[in-house]
């Protein structure tokens, strides 16, 4: 171990109710820079790696085999899951930035195998929201990009440098968010869509479509996302087809919904547009 490391106290990370008994129990040495500060009540898992100057706060737990950089900051209560990687200047956990925010405790949850490049900022929760930011596992955030306060980010997403996401927003999994684009508050980015660079997001956007401008606009499929994603020529025809019905067709919302309903049989990959157009509160780009 060089003389830049030390040995850190390390908990289970399955027990968070005594911290005292936490204490007493060195399980292994994690690589903890000695300039790093680290609150003595943080729970770090095996085999976590913490760079200098570095700042880990009370009420955060840090799953096993993750990389963290210097100069980050993470504030309580966070819980991030395994083999997750940080870069440096990152800020995750901070307090939402809502005026109406008064010291309530609201969480930030991240799952496992998501990669946080420089400056990205992941705010905590509200209690008008639900108390938390939730994002899941094996999604890629660009440098400068920000999650704020009570969104819910799938799986295997990419948010790009400087794409925002406002709070309260669903990013649904495998969509992709391109630079500097944002989303306003309380929309829905459906599964497998792509929101093209630059673009202003005030609706809902329905899984697998390709959006662009400045208020966006549907521009149809995203077609090269799908074809990577494994999506087969039959599928693909399918959800053209499905793309008609709601956009060149002139149907209201309810009578897409009927079409699409007696595609379902053929192709499954229907529903999440079913779903959406039912669910949506803030009507749907197009």
């Amino acid at each position: 171990m060089s003389s830049k490391q030390q040995s850190a106290e390390v908990y289970p990370s399955a027990q968070l109710g005594n911290i005292a008994e936490l204490r007493a129990k060195r399980a292994h040495t994690s690589l903890i820079d000695k300039r790093a500060d680290i609150h003595p009540e943080a729970v770090i898992s095996e085999n976590v790696t913490i760079g200098p100057w570095t700042v880990i706060g009370a009420d955060v737990e840090i799953g096993q085999d993750c990389h963290i950089g210097p100069h980050v900051v993470i504030e309580g209560p966070t819980r991030i899951g395994k083999n997750n990687r940080i870069s440096q200047f990152a800020s995750l956990g901070g307090s939402p930035q809502d005026l109406t925010y008064n010291d309530e405790e609201t969480t930030l949850e991240i799952g496992d195998h998501n990669i946080i490049r420089e400056f990205c900022t992941l705010s905590r929760g509200t209690t008008k929201g639900g108390g938390g930011t939730r994002v899941g596992s094996h999604n890629f955030f660009m440098a400068y990009s920000h999650i704020g306060h009570d969104c819910t980010v799938g799986d295997h997403t990419i948010l790009t440098n400087y794409a925002a996401l406002s709070g309260h927003v669903v990013v649904e999994d495998y969509a992709k968010i391109a630079a500097y684009s944002g989303v306003h508050q309380f929309c829905v980015i459906g599964a497998h869509s792509f929101v093209a660079g630059a673009t202003y997001v005030g609706k809902d956007v329905l899984p697998y479509l390709l959006v662009s401008g400045n208020t966006a606009s549907v521009c149809g499929l995203n077609t090269v996302g799908l074809k990577r994603e494994g999506f087969t020529t039959e599928v693909l025809e399918n959800l053209r087809r499905a793309y008609r019905i709601i956009f060149r067709q002139s149907l209201t919302v309810q009578e897409a919904i009927v079409k699409l309903l007696e595609m379902v049989p053929e192709c499954s990959q229907v529903r999440p547009l079913i779903q959406a157009l039912r669910n949506s509160e803030r009507g749907i780009l197009r």
